[in-house]
């Protein structure tokens, strides 16, 4: 097809014109995946963690994005499920991420990782803390802004014998990835101090109703103390049993417990438990900027979490900005390592495992029907 040559300089012109507008139209947004339970009974969990990414993003788009590309929320639902979970990280990955935001629960995070790792997605998770997923070096693209089990369980255990005086300690846990790493971490640790007596190790059923059969347990070893390792539902039905057997052992669990989820569902049976979690980061200037952020748009507290992930959202997208907006592996995980982020738990980077440094564990106890920092 032969073009009159008088067409020429005017689409010479059209081109020119279509190229300035491709140089000043905005650059692909980069997607970043947020994975977790944002239903069923540990939603209370997830859902305060994809609010802090979605209000992480909307800071930043608000300020024209990172190298004027804006950030893209992919947010998929694993329900805290291992079976799940792969599924949910396959989702992520045929869709273009390369950073994730979670996974919440740590069975549900060691099932997505083997797909993550293949693709050279790097995933930052505010609450999974299994130990094994930094300390075996196998997920090389692994990241957290909470602390490893080892350091949980040595919290419990050290604050068990020590602080609270007990001298037979019955450990149980729901049989998870999480709650059975803690609580074998916390049983080593124990022995390994020779702090008191471990006088039941056991597993439970999760989801079960009754749980008469462990309290009975814990009843006929004399126990002063439990050591639970596992989430809120099952430690609000153990605890309700118990008090109404007449058991007043002193019952202290992790941050699998510390939820508000918790104290609603036992009720007065929950005052005087124990449970770890983040240390308060009330009074930090970015906590308290994205806490008001989500009261303004969603009002009330935040919940579980929540500034463990502002902490990986901010990180993520801190290492990307200090990358020249390259969401590329390499790239990305040497600012997570050498450069500092100002997070609500402070300037924060990444030790060669992936752990942040100097994110650990304070003791709560539920008091007058709140969980509140123990002295």
């Amino acid at each position: 097809m032969k073009i009159c040559a008088k067409l020429l300089p005017f689409l010479a012109a059209a081109a020119l014109a279509a190229n300035a507008f491709a140089a000043d139209s905005e650059p692909a947004p980069i997607k970043i995946g947020v994975a977790g339970a944002h239903s069923g009974d540990l939603a209370s969990y997830g859902i305060p963690a994809m609010r802090a990414a979605e209000l992480v993003a909307e800071s930043i788009n608000a300020k024209g994005g990172i190298n004027k590309a804006k950030i893209e929320l992919v947010i998929e639902d694993d329900v805290c499920k291992p079976e799940v979970a792969a599924n949910t990280a396959t989702k992520l990955v045929s869709a273009g991420v390369k950073l994730v935001i979670g996974h919440i629960c740590s069975g549900a995070t060691k099932a997505a990782l083997p797909v993550y790792t293949e693709a050279d997605v790097i995933v930052m998770s505010p609450s999974a803390t299994d130990s094994d997923m930094t300390l075996s070096g196998k997920y090389p693209t692994f990241y957290r802004t909470i602390a490893p089990n080892n350091a949980q369980a040595k919290a419990i255990a050290d604050f068990t014998a020590d602080t609270l005086k007990a001298q037979k300690i019955a450990i149980i846990h729901d049989k998870g990835d999480y709650g059975k790493g803690l609580a074998e971490d916390a049983q080593n640790e124990i022995r390994k101090g020779a702090l008191a007596e471990v006088v039941l190790f056991e597993g439970i059923t999760p989801g079960a109703v009754d749980y008469s059969a462990i309290v009975q347990k814990i009843k006929i070893a004399r126990a002063d103390a439990v050591i639970y390792g596992g989430y809120h539902p099952e430690a609000s039905k153990i605890v309700t049993q118990m008090r109404k057997k007449g058991l007043k052992t002193l019952f202290v669990s992790d941050d699998g417990v510390k939820d508000n989820s918790f104290i609603k569902i036992a009720g007065d049976y929950a005052e005087g438990v124990y449970a770890t979690g983040p240390a308060d980061v009330s009074s930090n200037p970015v906590t308290k900027q994205y806490r008001k952020a989500y009261a303004d748009k969603y009002g009330g507290e935040p919940g579980a979490f929540f500034d463990n992930a502002v902490a990986a959202a901010i990180a993520l997208t801190t290492a990307v900005e200090n990358a020249g907006g390259s969401t590329d592996k390499k790239k990305v995980a040497a600012e997570l390592h050498s450069k500092i982020a100002a997070t609500p738990f402070g300037e924060i980077k990444f030790d060669e495992r992936g752990d942040a440094i100097g994110v650990g564990y304070t003791m709560y106890t539920v008091k007058e029907g709140k969980f509140v920092q123990v002295e």
